[in-house]
């Protein structure tokens, strides 16, 4: 039988994640590899939210919360917003692909960066929208760019700060000219998945033009320093009327009981992330030092990893890691992208990084494409 599809969705290559660490082992017999891919926690969850998790257990007969209630009354509280300005999502992914349903028609258009978190493109494309890529400047977004890029049929406008997978970000004035320049109908949406990892004083407070019903959302995330990426929750905030139309196209109970109280009891426990964050920072200091050293510049970071030029072939770099029992992303040509893990994971990464540039010649013409 000959399907009928659409060729927007046709043309899709689906999602790519970091390689499971049981997947590797299973097919190479390695044991004890290292997953540097996919810029999770290392330390894992807080002590009080893997607490939290035995109670829902005994209630996984019923549904949940659909509307996630006290966990959207906390997060309003924590961020001095109206409960009717949040909503909870099965990773704030769930959220991008909200808006896209809920304000792109067939022909609409979304600007992004054409070097940033691949979901934008795959989710606009899908529903028949246009995705509108301007490429980066210096490995930021170009915002000027970006708003020049809109025309009258521009719905979304996808920032994504620190950016994914690149760790630069964007500072408070420059999104301050850019939400100046921009039109009213244009949703802008500020994906700050590594929000709680930035250490620039420079970062803009998004959440502001929320406050002020502007046509903002922000995305944040318990996948990253909070270490719940497994159990896929996350969060927008924004207007009440824009929140409202992104509940009339959500699943039902579409969190977890168990996500829920997990995502409670991590919000309490400060403690476990300013000790994720700092042993972040100290941890990408060294690693940026050591890649120095072996002949690699990895760009400024304000995320939890590091991206960098091999020199070499980005794909070979990557096959060779994986046989030494390490698992990067390789992003594109020569390029790779580290998570910063624990000290003993990042002295694993250098170690099998240096044999393999030993081995691998450094290409005297590689695909530069920004």
């Amino acid at each position: 039988m000959a399907l009928i599809v659409h060729p927007n969705v046709a043309k899709l290559v689906p999602y790519s994640p970091g390689k499971p660490l049981e997947e590797l082992e299973r097919e190479l017999g390695i044991r004890d590899a290292v997953k540097l891919a996919s810029n999770e926690n290392p330390l894992g969850p807080s002590p009080k939210a893997l607490a939290a998790l035995r109670h829902p257990l005994k209630t996984v007969h019923r549904y949940p919360d659909g509307a996630a209630y006290q966990l959207t009354r906390v997060l309003a509280d924590r961020w001095k917003v109206e409960p009717s300005q949040v909503i909870v999502g099965s990773g704030s992914d769930e959220v991008i692909s909200l808006l896209v349903k809920a304000f792109l028609a067939p022909g609409d258009e979304a600007v992004m960066a054409d070097h940033t978190f691949v979901m934008y493109k795959l989710y606009v494309t899908g529903s028949h929208g246009v995705p509108v890529e301007v490429p980066l400047s210096n490995w930021r977004h170009d915002l000027p760019a970006m708003a020049k890029a809109v025309t009258d049929r521009t719905r979304l406008l996808f920032v994504c700060n620190p950016n994914n997978p690149t760790g630069t970000m964007v500072t408070a004035e420059e999104v301050q000219a850019l939400m100046a320049s921009l039109p009213d109908q244009v949703i802008v949406v500020f994906d700050e998945a590594y929000y709680e990892y930035v250490r620039d004083p420079r970062y803009p407070d998004t959440l502001e033009f929320v406050r002020q019903r502007r046509p903002v959302v922000v995305l944040r995330t318990f996948s990253k320093i909070y270490g719940l990426a497994g159990l896929r929750i996350g969060y927008g905030i924004s207007t009440p009327e824009i929140v409202d139309y992104l509940h009339r196209v959500r699943s039902p109970f579409n969190t977890s009981v168990v996500a829920q109280q997990a995502a409670l009891a991590a919000l309490e426990d400060e403690e476990h992330v300013v000790t994720s964050r700092g042993i972040n920072e100290a941890e990408m200091e060294l690693m940026t030092e050591a890649l120095q050293e072996i002949g690699v510049s990895p760009l400024p970071s304000q995320a939890n990893f590091l991206y960098f030029d091999t020199l070499r072939d980005g794909r070979q770099v990557f096959d060779a890691l994986l046989r030494e029992g390490v698992i990067v992303r390789h992003i594109i040509g020569s390029r790779i992208r580290v998570t910063i893990g624990q000290p003993e994971e990042n002295q694993r990464f250098l170690q099998a990084l240096r044999r393999v540039f030993h081995r691998l010649p450094v290409q005297t013409s590689r695909d530069e494409r920004l």
